[in-house]
């Protein structure tokens, strides 16, 4: 041990015996509860539907474009969208708006002999069409193909089915996961939804862009040699999709965390692949009890015509000049050639936490390999803080100082020794403490603000074992009076999503613990 530590150790301790103050070392946290959620339709917030039984006057609600000589003819009949071709013949069912972060899922009836089902998102005259559909035979799936159609010529057909997944019936639940660059494609049967499919396509035609969000339409798209295809329903929504990660409290400007309406607020990475394809999203939680709630996703405007997934983010309401502000990490960098990650500063007027909602950015002259950043004001010593990790020989603690929000940061602590992810800033007993999670089988704590080591999270069935990645998200918060527990802390863990193939971040399951 050093000099510095122990006499920064003696210090803290002395602190707590003479006034009784609590540690964040002395705190034992016991799991509570577990759990994943998996395209979970309680949790989806619906943007379009369409429901066979609550269907009348089908060709204004829904109408159709036949695409050929030949017709395609879509009833409803005993609840369902019966759709059946006599010939060669492909047509398009209007169905909703365009969002290239939202899920789009077709529930299937009985299909009958050949061809192909999906969707098709396109301006009204079809200049540029993306079709994304599988191809089946008698009802076993045969492919599946991501098709780019640019003024009526075939620019890009590409097949985005995963290989060694056999020949599956096509039954159940198709789920079309949307990721703004790039989509999962899943098949749902009985068990959890199988990965059948993934593609990455924002260098062929990038669907964030505004100006085709505005005048995009998504359409179901089915062609067929004499067959029959039913449908139960069709549903596209906002949704927590399969794995959530990079977990954080939502706060007001001085770092305590929002409780508002008997909730903690919190922000969490809805995860689609590897990077650039995570969402924010916004999740809230009854801390006396295991109740998470998704309640919205953000995406992030840096006025260059594209809306960005951008995430692990830590966002905060300023009560001074009532705006909600804060930092999130320039990931999707990775979807667009010659930029760099960077930190970015965010802010809206309107509250981020419900529905869909956008939120300015702006670069703030942090650069690099740096992410994870959790900001507060320190109202003692009137400045800004950012607790954040930068890549130096690993992932690394460090804290960054301005007089401003948004600019002029300056280190002022760290790098620490141990590996760190998952950094934010706690306030325990009324003293702010730093943690972070590590790879090294640890949730360490820091002093703030100079970050000296003082311990690690006390904690039994930690969300790991001895095989899996320990780089979590600590993310303890202390809570008033009259709550089970005087902390609570809500976890990830980082056991990924089972199919995808290539670098893949889809991690993970939620756990919840009570400190005492």
């Amino acid at each position: 041990m050093t000099k510095n530590f122990l006499i920064t150790l003696v210090i803290v301790l002395c602190s707590s015996l003479c006034c009784g103050q609590t540690l964040p070392t002395d705190i034992q946290f016991v799991r509570q509860a577990s759990k994943r959620i998996i395209f979970d339709s309680n949790q989806g917030i619906p943007l379009a539907s369409f429901s066979p039984s609550q269907t009348i006057g089908m060709p204004i609600m829904n109408p159709i474009t036949q695409l050929g000589k030949d017709s395609v003819d879509f009833k409803i009949h005993e609840g369902t969208l019966q759709i059946d071709s006599k010939n060669n013949a492909a047509a398009l069912m209007w169905l909703a708006g365009f969002n290239p972060f939202a899920t789009y899922s077709i529930d299937l009836g009985e299909i009958s002999g050949k061809g192909k089902l999906g969707f098709q998102f396109s301006d009204p005259n079809r200049k540029e069409v993306v079709l994304v559909t599988v191809s089946y035979e008698n009802a076993v799936l045969v492919d599946a193909e991501y098709n780019l159609i640019i003024d009526g010529e075939n620019v890009s057909k590409q097949s985005m089915m995963i290989q060694g997944i056999g020949k599956p019936f096509l039954q159940g639940k198709l789920i079309f996961q949307m990721l703004g660059s790039g989509l999962n494609l899943f098949l749902q049967d009985k068990e959890y939804p199988k990965v059948i499919g993934q593609f990455e396509f924002s260098e062929l035609l990038d669907l964030r862009e505004t100006k085709r969000i505005q005048k995009f339409q998504s359409l179901l798209y089915t062609s067929a040699e004499n067959g029959i295809i039913k449908i139960k329903d069709i549903s596209v929504d906002i949704n927590a999709g399969m794995g959530l990660a990079d977990i954080r409290a939502m706060t007001y400007e001085n770092g305590e965390p929002i409780l508002d309406g008997g909730r903690i607020w919190y922000t969490m990475s809805i995860r689609g692949r590897g990077l650039p394809n995570p969402l924010q999203g916004v999740f809230s939680m009854n801390p006396s009890v295991f109740d998470i709630k998704f309640e919205g996703i953000i995406v992030f405007d840096r006025e260059d015509g594209l809306w960005r997934n951008e995430v692990a983010s830590h966002i905060f309401y300023d009560r001074r000049d009532s705006t909600w502000k804060g930092i999130t990490t320039g990931f999707s960098a990775y979807a667009k050639k010659g930029e760099k990650k960077q930190l970015l500063a965010v802010e809206s007027k309107k509250d981020p936490r419900f529905g869909f909602s956008i939120m300015k950015a702006r670069p703030m002259g942090q650069v690099g390999d740096i992410e994870d950043p959790h900001i507060i004001f320190d109202e003692k010593d009137g400045k800004y803080r950012i607790l954040t990790c930068e890549n130096s020989d690993g992932y690394k603690a460090i804290i960054l100082e301005s007089d401003d929000w948004d600019k002029g940061y300056k280190k002022i602590a760290g790098p620490v020794k141990q590996n760190s992810t998952g950094t934010s800033i706690q306030r325990i007993d009324g003293t702010l403490y730093c943690f972070s999670g590590s790879s090294e089988r640890e949730i360490f704590i820091y002093s703030y603000p100079d970050l000296k080591e003082l311990g690690t999270m006390k904690m039994d069935l930690p969300p790991w074992d001895k095989q899996a990645n320990t780089r979590v998200w600590p993310n303890a918060v202390e809570l008033p009076d009259g709550y089970p527990a005087k902390y609570i802390a809500l976890m990830m863990d980082r056991i990924n999503y089972p199919g995808i193939q290539g670098p893949q971040w889809t991690y993970g399951a939620l756990y919840l613990y009570h400190g005492h």
